[in-house]
């Protein structure tokens, strides 16, 4: 009984840890978009747009950089957090893992 639970809940943070990867990969996704922007920013001449909604704005280059700083600065602390569970479930898992091991061993 013992066995099937945590296999159980070997699965389910496996699970977790799988959808949590995800969600990383997508804010670094979101980072690497942000960077190439913040790198056209610098050599676009004075006259920048932004895109809302289906419109494009003629908008302030240094509020735009701005945004776009900020930003990645909300991105680098989600995808911490991201890495601060990850490690925490993959501790988990081992431990776990472990368990498992030398209960069959017995």
């Amino acid at each position: 009984m013992a066995d099937e639970n945590n296999i159980q809940e070997m699965q389910l943070l496996e699970q977790n840890l799988q959808n949590l990867i995800l969600q990383k990969q997508s804010f670094q996704m979101e980072i690497v978009e942000t960077n190439s922007a913040l790198k056209e920013i610098e050599t676009a001449g004075d006259e920048v747009f932004k895109i809302v909604g289906h419109l494009m704005i003629k908008s302030d280059k240094d509020k735009i950089k701005e945004d776009l700083d900020n930003k990645k600065k909300i991105l680098d602390l989600r995808i911490k957090t991201f890495e601060k569970q990850e490690n925490s479930l993959t501790e988990k898992l081992d431990k776990l893992r472990e368990t498992l091991i030398s209960q069959n061993k017995k």
